[in-house]
Order: C-alpha cells, then structure tokens, then sequence
C-alpha cells in the first residue's frame, strides 16, 4: 500500500524479481486516469488497485505499507480483519537486507547517489548486484523500468538506509557507509543516537572524515575518506574542477571525471569508490564506470538549454541539499536563478532558519531564489507557516528572493529576469507532480 511512492515501488519490484506474487495499490491511482508508475508495474506483472479494497483478499500472505498510510485506512482494517498480517516498509527492507550480503547507505544527503554510483561500479565489475534506491537510474529508466530496483545474481545488495523515520537502527548490513550528518528530519542529537546504533549494527563501517559529526563514527581511518590530506583517511580526494557540467578530480592520485556538477558529487564518487576498491574492484574500473555514470532522477538533472537558459531539476529538499544545488550550478553560468517549493509545514517551520541561513550564504550577488507555497500532501497539519516567510528573511539579509505562490504563474514572472546565460534550477521533493511540472516549464522555455 502507497506502491507508487519510490521506497514501495522498489520493494515491490525486487519481492517480484525474486519469483514472489505481488500486487499493490496507491491513493494517487484513479479510476480510468493514466499513472505512468501504475503502467511500468503493471508492465512487470505487478497488479496496481485503486486504495478502495478491492485488492485485500483472503489469499494474501503478507500487506506492507508505507509511513504515510495510516491505521484507519480502510485496506489496513480489511486486512486485519481477514488476520492478514501488516508491516512496515522498514521491517521488510530490513528482512531483505539480512538476506543478502548488504552494502547500506546512510546520511542525511547523497545517499541516492551515492548509491546508484556504487551499483554501477560493482555491475560493470561483474558483480551482479542487486539495488534498492529510494531514486530511478537513468541507465535503468532508458529500459523502460521505474529504475529503483534491480534483482542481480550476485550476492551483494546495496540499499538506501534512512534515518528520516527512525528506520536505520533496523538494519545490520555488512557494509554500513556514513556519507553526512546534518539537520534535516530531526535534530542532531537524535541523528546522532540513530547513526550510532546503525554502527554498531554494521560488520563494517566507513565514513567520510571530511564531515566531523560523521568522522566521530569512524571504525578504521583505513577505510574512511575525506577531501582533505590532514584527515588520515585511507581514500583521499583532490584536484576538483569544474568545467561546465563536467566535474574531474582525482582519488588516491587516479584520474576520475564525471559527467555531473558540483563537490558534493565528487565526496559521493568518492564514497562509492572507496567501498568499491575495499571489495576488491580496481581504481581504473571504478573510474571508467563513473565516467560512464549517467545519473538518477531528478538529482541536478539536466532537462537541456534553450534561448541561452539552462534547465535543472533537482530534489533538493533540505536546506544543506539546497545550497549544495545552487553551487553545483554556479560554474555553468553567471546567474543562477533558484526555485523552491518546500514540502510540509511542520518541516519547513523546524528548518526555517536553517533554510534562510544556508540559502542566504550560497547565493551571489547576481543569483535569486524563488518560491512558491509549501506542498500539501494532506492529513492534520497546523498551517501556520508560509514559504513567502522564508522568502522575506532571505530578503533581510539582502539577497535577491521572491515569493510567487502559484508555481503555474512562475515562468512569465521569470521572463524578465532571465539573463543570455544563466541557469533556471528547480528544487522540491515529496511531490509527486515536480516532474511533469519540470517538463512544462521545459516545454514552455
């Protein structure tokens, strides 16, 4: 239940790949309309029901649903009164993971990516991994396949591992990576109790030494990394630049180049690599295969140019993503104008400050940053924040920031402010229309 949102399609998916009957059902599916997540399921064989019950029937083994789905939803109290058993997203992951040789990747940024370009290392070494992602590979997509999930015969599985829900702590992997720790979901002490559990629930344990709050978890300096020489890490990178949308550095003195922007992506490359070459894969294959890397949904996806601005769709969601994604775009072009739609009004009232300080610090001069009303994706919320709130404290500390909050009025308010070369960057998350959304503003360019 909630199969279309990214964490249930995966595991739907891969229970389908491993020879299970499986069947699912989602609140976004309507009735005669077409749902492109809905299509590619049912094109593996997946049966996709409209959340009104019909899919709960007696010969069901087993109902997973995900964190948003609620006890009082009437396929919940069905299946318990047919003793169906219900779990959360996080057990059966969790009952996944024990049964391979799991690689989980963990922090409160990068974790996609990070483990989308680790899959692709061990796949090109001929590995055989499996994946679970909480985002599509475009080497995946291009198949025809939602792209979060893939069943390999090897015997290594490499997984997101999320502290957002408290989840983590479920996990014992062989391998557990720590990319970052910063305020998102929750506050640092508590990430901090979470990330320690998830250590001492892992075989193995690297983390980047570059991140303080991370490096106080290190296992082994040995099998750590960092960007900096003086942090004793046994995987160094350095030598970053950036020429448009090509980044290249180097790792233990090999050369790498990515077909992708910003820092943050090479600490991720890096942390892919390190876990690589500590299983026995060679620094020349872990490169070859990220030159080749041709990235995952909606993470600084370049849509393409048009009357001399640049499109960017981007999932950022959390103030350190946020300014991370205006940065990664700054070499490109000399203006970056930045749009936000913030999910959630709890979030975004916890992170206010957050969001202002950090967006604040990575605009220029010559930047914006635009937003539209905070996502809705119903239930009981206390609507006692707006994204225009934010919008009139970045204005205080003197940055170019403007609210609009109809984000279909966005473009012909923008019109004047574009620029011959500049980058258009659209961040956002939890909603599931940011793509298509994405798409219009292309289409309409």
């Amino acid at each position: 239940m909630g199969i279309a949102g990214s964490g249930m399609s995966a595991l739907a998916q891969y229970l389908h790949g491993i020879g299970m009957t499986v069947s699912g059902s989602d609140r976004f599916f309507k009735a005669g309309e077409e749902n492109e997540t809905k299509t590619k399921l049912e094109a593996e064989g997946i049966r996709c029901f409209v959340q009104d019950g019909t899919g709960i029937t007696p010969g069901i083994d087993l109902v997973i649903v995900s964190t948003a789905i609620e006890d009082s939803v009437p396929e919940v109290m069905k299946a318990r009164s047919l003793g169906i058993p219900v779990i959360k997203r996080s057990e059966l992951l969790a009952l996944i993971a024990s049964s391979r040789k799991t690689i989980a990747v963990a922090g409160t940024s990068g974790k996609s990516t990070t483990t989308a370009m680790l899959f692709d290392i061990l796949e090109n070494a001929g590995f055989q991994p499996s994946i679970i992602s909480g985002a599509g590979l475009v080497s995946i997509i291009k198949s025809g396949k939602i792209g979060n999930a893939k069943v390999g015969n090897g015997e290594w599985l490499v997984i997101e591992a999320d502290e957002s829900d408290g989840s983590i702590v479920q996990y014992k992997p062989a391998i557990g990576l720590l990319l970052n720790i910063d305020k998102d979901h929750k506050e640092v002490e508590t990430l901090m109790e979470l990330f320690g559990q998830f250590k001492n629930n892992s075989e193995k344990f690297v983390v980047n030494r570059s991140h303080s709050l991370a490096a106080r978890f290190s296992q082994d300096a040995a099998f750590d990394f960092a960007i900096e020489h003086d942090k004793h890490a046994g995987f160094v990178a350095t030598d970053f630049d950036q020429q448009g949308l090509v980044i290249s550095f180097k790792i233990n003195g090999h050369d790498f180049q990515l077909n992708a922007i910003g820092k943050h992506n090479m600490e991720n490359a890096l942390a892919a690599t390190a876990i690589a070459v500590q299983l026995g894969v060679d620094y020349d294959v872990c490169a070859k295969s990220l030159q080749n890397y041709e990235g995952i949904y909606r993470r600084n996806q370049v849509l393409g140019t048009r009357k001399g601005v640049w499109l960017i769709d981007d999932y950022a969601h959390n103030p350190v993503k946020c300014a991370a994604a205006i940065r990664a775009c700054q070499p490109i072009a000399p203006k970056v104008i930045a749009w936000f739609q913030p999910h959630g009004y709890g979030p975004t009232k916890f992170l206010r400050n957050d969001f202002v300080a950090e967006i604040s610090n990575a605009l220029r001069p010559t930047d914006e940053i635009w937003m539209s009303e905070i996502f809705y994706a119903g239930g009981t919320a206390t609507k006692d924040i707006s994204a225009n709130d934010l919008i009139s404290d970045i204005q205080a500390k003197g940055c170019k920031a403007f609210f609009i909050e109809d984000r279909n009025e966005l473009l012909p308010s923008l019109r004047a402010h574009f620029t011959h070369d500049c980058v258009l960057l659209l961040m956002g998350a939890r909603d599931p229309s940011l793509e298509h959304f994405a798409k219009q503003v292309w289409e309409q360019l």
